[in-house]
């Protein structure tokens, strides 16, 4: 029944005026169940799933989609008599912050006093995931709760708020937040407070690029009464390392670790300090200083742990130097070192990147007879490995051969699948492969609708994107800045103004502040259909919020699709290929060799997009 419902709705034409209205799809009013799904009817899938027991995931609040069953537990672990009487109150709540006519603030404030509700931390840490987007709304309801006289957060609840706040870069109120609790009179510290808070901030500023920041919050807290509030100085200080150095800025994290041994010269770096700085030389792809860092861990007699091979090892896959990587393995074994699938997954993963699937698969068969037995991301890095290849039958078998040695596929496993889907438009396929997923219990994960409605997009099909929208919101993914860009150009591409117009208003209501980028657009496309005055407002409201006007590398005037420059770029390198194998004049030679060279930049850049 899905297979014909999806053949008829993607045969139909594309008709603008045949779509829903899609500003209905952000009402407060909008009741998708998840149950009750749209796409959770049977289809035949074009590819020839293996069968397996259905699998329910345990509820949990940080992913579970469905509010009932988590909020069933809940009030059972807090022996409530009404277990229905939380969701009631979770529901009135999220249709106040889904509302377009409430502002974020003293007017939302207003309406949710008028509820006459009593917050309790379990009821706001239900509520947050699905509003993962939004951190205004979610910053006037947390301060409306911490004014009521019942409520007292929890650790977790506080660390949720700074992360949401950190990660739209709402730091100051971020900061106003700590400072509340840490100004307290009384001799007890605040319970709030914990490494946990200030690692987020930490992670944040460096996902942000503001590495000074970083830095200034680690010193901040080592002048703090650590022991007050029983934080580790040497755990933060190496979760400032790693976050700065999994962000790419390595020769910030290796500057500071040098001024450290300036300003205290007994200090040695541990096993695990050397670790993160090897991961960061690897991952900025500076092999001559992460071998040179390998010399000096043994200079300074600091022993290397399984920990420490696995990140060379990695390290050297990420390069493409498998034969190094193997000669290291077998240097494990002359020390005495055990090898598990800590060191053996990036080999099998950098074998599938490379085609090399009969080897892959013969040390996956090696890890079952002699060593720990491959993991769920070993079995993930060759469904990868043949998704990028084309081979989708044989990324099938290796989902049938995991499940049959008994590992559950996650969100992950199937994203490889989707991507091969939203890669080359096959709409249908994706569709199928969601039903699947839906039927068996999984729960898709952000990355499974960003890339569903990429491929929508870049279809044209307003009907299903609205669609698909509505099943992540109602599956507990708010809108995030990705998915509400692709809808908004889409709406311009079909000239729908003004639900793009509203669109972007909503994305600032919720504290989401769009690209220039997208601002440009809109606002462009408006001026050309004589639409000023909406042009202006539109103006108004960007002015509102600080933003870049950097646009993107990537960005071409005219507009060139993400297809049509990959085709073009793939078209020149096929037309050097075949020159190169026939051409025998060294100067001819060495020039295209330069225009490949340049080839690659555009197709790197589109590499580091997909993954």
């Amino acid at each position: 029944m899905f297979l014909r419902f999806a053949r008829n709705v993607i045969r139909t034409t594309r008709n603008p005026n045949d779509v829903v209205t899609v500003h209905r799809l952000f009402s407060s009013s909008s009741s998708s169940s998840p149950d009750q799904s749209w796409l959770s009817i049977p289809g035949n899938p074009l590819i020839k799933w293996p069968e397996q027991q259905p699998h329910r995931p345990k509820p949990n609040p940080q992913s579970d989609t469905s509010l009932s069953s988590y909020l069933q537990e809940q009030q059972q672990q807090q022996q409530n008599p009404n277990p229905n009487f939380l969701q009631r109150e979770c529901t009135i709540i999220c249709n106040l912050l889904r509302d377009n006519n409430l502002s974020p603030g003293p007017t939302l404030e207003a309406a949710l006093s008028q509820t006459g509700i009593k917050p309790c931390p379990t009821l706001l840490q239900t509520i947050f995931p699905h509003f993962d987007s939004s951190p205004k709304p979610l910053f006037t309801l947390f301060q409306w709760a911490e004014k009521q006289p019942s409520f007292h957060p929890t650790a977790t609840l506080f660390n949720s708020m700074i992360d949401l706040l950190a990660k739209f870069r709402e730091f100051d109120s971020a900061w106003s937040l700590l400072n509340d609790h840490l100004k307290s009179d009384d001799e007890t510290p605040s319970s709030m407070i914990s490494s946990d808070s200030f690692a987020i901030l930490i992670r944040r500023y460096a996902r942000a690029g503001m590495t000074s920041s970083a830095i200034r919050t680690f010193e901040f807290v080592r002048n703090l009464d650590s022991i007050r509030y029983s934080i580790s100085i040497s755990d933060l200080f190496e979760i400032l390392l790693d976050s700065l150095c999994k962000e790419g800025h390595v020769r910030v994290a290796s500057g500071y670790c040098d001024k450290r041994r300036q300003l205290e010269p007994g200090w040695v770096p541990s096993t695990r300090v050397y670790n993160i700085l090897l991961n960061g030389w690897f991952r900025s792809r500076k092999l001559k200083h992460a071998e040179r860092l390998w010399e000096e861990m043994k200079r300074e007699n600091v022993a290397p742990t399984v920990v420490t091979y696995g990140t060379l090892v990695e390290g050297y896959c990420r390069m493409r130097r498998v034969e190094r990587a193997m000669e290291l393995v077998a240097e494990m074994r002359r020390e005495g070192i055990e090898i598990n699938a800590i060191v053996y997954n990036p080999i099998v993963d950098a074998l599938g990147e490379a085609g090399r699937f009969k080897e892959a698969l013969g040390m996956i068969e090696r890890l079952l007879v002699t060593e720990s037995g491959p993991t769920l991301s070993t079995y993930n890095s060759l469904v990868k490995g043949f998704c990028k290849a084309g081979d989708l039958v044989g990324a099938s078998k290796i989902l049938k051969m995991m499940i049959g040695r008994g590992f559950v596929p996650t969100p992950t496993t199937y994203n490889y699948f989707f991507r091969r889907f939203s890669k080359f438009g096959k709409i249908e396929e994706g569709m199928n492969l969601y039903t699947k997923m839906i039927e068996s219990g999984y729960s898709p994960d952000r990355l499974t609708y960003h890339l569903l409605i990429k491929m929508l997009c870049e279809e044209e099909r307003l009907d299903l994107v609205v669609q698909v929208c509505k099943e992540m919101r109602a599956r507990g993914h708010d809108l995030d800045l990705g998915t509400s860009t692709m809808l908004v150009h889409l709406l311009c591409k079909l000239r729908r103004y003004e639900e793009a117009c509203m669109e972007f208003e909503d994305m600032i209501r919720r504290g989401v502040v769009p690209q220039y980028l997208t601002y440009r657009k809109l606002s462009e496309e408006l001026k050309k259909a004589g639409m000023n005055e909406m042009a202006r407002k539109l103006s108004d409201l960007m002015s509102s919020v600080p933003y870049s006007m950097k646009l993107p590398n990537t960005y071409r005037e005219g507009g060139d699709g993400p297809r049509e420059v990959r085709s073009s770029i793939m078209q020149k390198a096929q037309a050097i290929s075949d020159i190169l194998k026939t051409s025998k004049n060294p100067r001819e030679l060495s020039k295209l060799r330069v225009r490949s060279r340049e080839l690659c930049i555009p197709i790197d850049r589109e590499c580091k997009e997909q993954s």
